[in-house]
């Protein structure tokens, strides 16, 4: 069994950054991704972003690219999401997931999955 715990979400005005956190712990293997996707009040879940943990290939969601950074550390079993210049409609929840082999872009396609963290920025 995998678990997954995210934190780091808070309040942040337009502009500003966040570093979400996301740590990985039971049974995983080299082979697999590891997805960020968000879901607003009212709206379907969506993907954020993907990387791979062995050589941390990563894949951005067009709304994100350029602004949000996915990242892995090895040693932490943790996965990160740096979000910059953060937009009222970054507002979610934001959720980190876990699959075996290649990225993702369909939340079914994941297996496991982290609480969530809420993330706001207010205008």
């Amino acid at each position: 069994q995998v678990q997954l715990v995210e934190s780091g979400g808070g309040l942040v005005q337009a502009g500003g950054s966040l570093r979400l956190s996301c740590a990985v712990s039971g049974r995983t293997f080299s082979t697999y991704t590891m997805g960020w996707f968000r879901q607003a009040p009212g709206k379907e879940r969506e993907f954020v972003a993907s990387i791979t943990w062995r050589y941390a290939f990563t894949n951005y969601a067009d709304s994100v690219k350029g602004r949000f950074t996915a990242s892995r550390d090895s040693a932490k079993n943790t996965v990160y999401l740096q979000m910059n210049s953060l937009k009222p409609e970054d507002t979610a929840v934001y959720y980190c997931a876990q699959k075996q082999g290649r990225a993702a872009v369909i939340s079914r396609d994941y297996d496991y999955w982290g609480q969530g963290t809420q993330v706001t920025v207010s205008s």
